[in-house]
């Protein structure tokens, strides 16, 4: 923040001095006045950079000691501003003469001369700033007696002014044309997105004429009570103003963009001037350019005389909103009508008087560098940064922890559901058992494991922050992903099954060739009846070889209890194989690979490979192959199980090119259903 305008009282009651000030850091070196006459302090100048020098907090200094050190500001931005642009006024007006003689410690020089004023005319007594007369004073004590320096909003330190003090020090009545010149710059100085502060000052101080900061005595009472401070800071005289530019960061605007594109309504609640909030919601894209906003931006006093009626109203409207002098009270009752209306509220703010509402709001979040430690502890969270971009980054962050838990929970479920599919129909065929415990135990553990904890490194889809937000009521499963899972699973156990069908009734499938290993063919009449293979007649099964071995049978009814190696075997690799795949179809609940190819995510890669590493070790590895009973596949066997397994991503990218169809309907519905609630 830096002050960019400065505007002195004229010769004359119908003029006004007005100078623009450049810079952007707090070294005094930095800033440049232009238009200034140098060398030239007059009175009201002078009275101007004695208030704003000294009704101030803040420190400006230089951060080490070599020729490299910056300076450094300590307090609040806006008065670290003021006292940055007093040093400038005391290098181009009194001390310029001093260059040449004091060079070698010039900053020394100016630092010293900065605080004259608060040595001379030291301050006794503060009357802090409140929201309702929006200003800040302090009494001081000088050689002429005590005095009252005042900073604060332009109008209101204008209701409580009744004199001007002009360009020779003269003291002047504050009449109509006066106070409309005085106003027609603020104007000008808020429309050019200019936060503006007044200064005024008092001489005739009765109470406390006499006060030295004693606290017996008698005014000290009357600085204990903030209700008194308004008559205090009565009769003042108006001296000038200043207009301070807190540039937006150049990311917001985009942040802001990026809000309404997600779904996001931002609302600016400011206890800056209205036609300068208007003017910042304009540059930070709020508002357009030349949007008409007369609707669309209210003070906190106007919003507060509406009916609830025209309160919620308002607050429904589409885009964003302005809320200008906003009071404590204000920010509460905004907070509490959009919780009541449904809405999900995040409330951004730094100082004591936002604690409230941020305390209220469903997600306070407060400044990290600028915040108060009161509003810190009445946040959910507290930015590191205070950048509001980050809040967008950090929303976009959420949504895809989000659709990674689903993605795990997806590929879970629908891979369950396809091994309880699998016993289900082995149990309704009545043919011998696909899989035994122990092979499906290493499927749930082991080859499931990799992939699933691989999916929550998913990155978000390039589409994350262009859906609406989802309502914190929302089922995590809908009835649409549910039945995903449902046809998902249900190929998972009709492929585990089919492939051990196939095995045993086919010589050949999708043109691969299965009768290398000599294996004996069966009907499915006959696998569906296997136990009553003692009563078949002429029923006899051929030896056949099973990877380094051969399978022979001193009964032919064993083919289908100990000949079952080679189609378990099978059905085991495309279990694994087919939620191998699947696991692609997790990298996002509605987009294509196409879009979010595999390699989006190298991690699942790398999980997909020590899952398959895995099967292939308890495959070829003897020891553990018999503990699994399976042997190793053939290169034809293993065409087979990538030909069953395959289709899973084909149905799934099916389901989601119906879910990408079917969304702007599913997403019309719940709103219509909602407001129909309402009613």
């Amino acid at each position: 923040m830096a002050v960019a305008k400065l505007v002195a009282m004229g010769s004359n009651t119908n003029a006004v001095r007005s100078y623009d000030v450049q810079g952007t850091s707090y070294d005094p070196f930095d800033g440049k006045i232009l238009n200034w006459p140098v060398g030239q302090l007059d009175s009201n100048l002078q009275m101007i950079a004695k208030i704003a020098a000294i009704c101030n907090d803040a420190d400006v200094e230089k951060a080490g000691q070599d020729k490299s050190g910056h300076y450094v500001a300590h307090g609040m931005p806006t008065e670290a501003a003021l006292k940055d642009t007093m040093l400038d006024v005391i290098i181009f007006s009194v001390l310029l003469c001093l260059v040449s003689v004091l060079m070698c410690n010039f900053y020394t020089v100016i630092a010293a001369c900065a605080y004259t004023w608060n040595k001379i005319e030291q301050r006794i007594a503060t009357l802090e700033f409140d929201r309702d007369r929006k200003s800040m004073g302090v009494i001081v004590s000088s050689s002429t007696g005590n005095k009252l320096l005042v900073k604060g909003a332009v109008e209101s330190l204008l209701d409580r002014s009744s004199h001007v003090q002009l360009l020779d020090g003269s003291v002047v009545e504050l009449d109509q044309s006066l106070r409309a010149v005085i106003l027609e710059s603020l104007h000008k100085l808020s429309s050019n997105a200019l936060r503006v502060l007044g200064f005024a000052y008092k001489d005739d101080l009765p109470e406390f004429a006499t006060y030295d900061g004693d606290e017996d005595h008698p005014a000290h009472k009357l600085l204990l009570k903030p209700e008194t401070y308004s008559s205090i800071e009565s009769n003042l005289v108006f001296v000038g103003l200043a207009g301070l530019r807190d540039p937006p960061r150049k990311e917001v605007p985009r942040a802001i963009e990026d809000c309404r594109t997600a779904g996001i309504r931002v609302m600016v609640i400011t206890g800056d001037n209205k036609a300068t909030a208007e003017a910042i919601c304009r540059d930070i894209g709020v508002f357009g350019r030349h949007e008409n906003i007369s609707s669309r931006s209210l003070t906190g006093k106007e919003f507060m005389e509406l009916s609830r009626q025209d309160k919620e109203n308002y607050l429904n409207q589409d885009g964003g909103l302005l809320f200008s002098r906003a009071e404590p009270r204000h920010k509460q009752e905004i907070v509490r009508l959009l919780k009541d209306s449904g809405e999900v509220v995040a409330m951004t703010g730094d100082g004591v008087n936002d604690a409230p509402a941020l305390k209220l709001a469903d997600i306070g979040i407060a400044m990290g560098i600028a915040g108060t430690e009161v509003a810190k502890e009445a946040s959910d969270m507290v930015l590191a940064d205070d950048n509001f971009s980050t809040i967008v980054s950090a929303v976009g962050e959420g949504r895809s922890i989000y659709n990674n838990m689903k993605a795990f929970i997806r590929y879970m479920i629908s891979s369950n559901i396809g091994e309880v599919a699998c016993i289900f129909l082995t149990a309704a065929l009545g043919i011998p058992e696909g899989l035994i415990p122990v092979q499906l135990l290493w499927v749930n553990l082991v080859t499931d494991g990799p992939p699933a904890t691989a999916l929550g490194f998913n990155p978000p889809d390039k589409d994350i922050m262009k859906k609406p937000p989802r309502r914190s009521d929302d089922s995590l499963i809908s009835p649409w992903i549910l039945f995903r899972y449902l046809v998902i699973g249900a190929y998972v156990g009709i492929a585990t099954v089919g492939i051990f069908i196939i095995w045993y009734t086919r010589s050949s499938f999708l043109g691969i060739d299965l009768s290398g290993d000599g294996h004996s063919l069966v009907t499915y009449s006959q696998l569906a009846n296997w136990g009553q293979c003692s009563t078949w007649n002429n029923f006899t099964a051929s030896p056949f070889t099973a990877g380094n071995q051969e399978i022979k049978f001193d009964n032919p009814c064993d083919y289908f209890q100990t000949g079952k190696i080679k189609a378990m075997t099978l059905s085991l690799s495309v279990l694994v194989a087919i939620e191998m795949f699947n696991s692609l179809n997790a990298l996002s609940e509605d987009g294509s690979l196409l879009t979010m190819p595999p390699w989006v995510n190298p991690w699942l890669l790398l999980a997909m490979s020590i899952s398959f590493g895995l099967h292939f070790l308890i495959l070829y590895v003897p020891f553990l192959a018999q503990i699994f009973g399976i042997v190793p596949l053939s290169l034809n066997e293993w065409l087979l199980v990538l030909a069953v397994a395959l289709p899973v991503i084909l149905i799934d990218e099916v389901l989601k090119f119906v879910g990408r169809c079917t969304s702007g309907m599913r997403s019309s519905s719940s709103k219509r259903s909602l407001k129909h609630k309402e009613e």
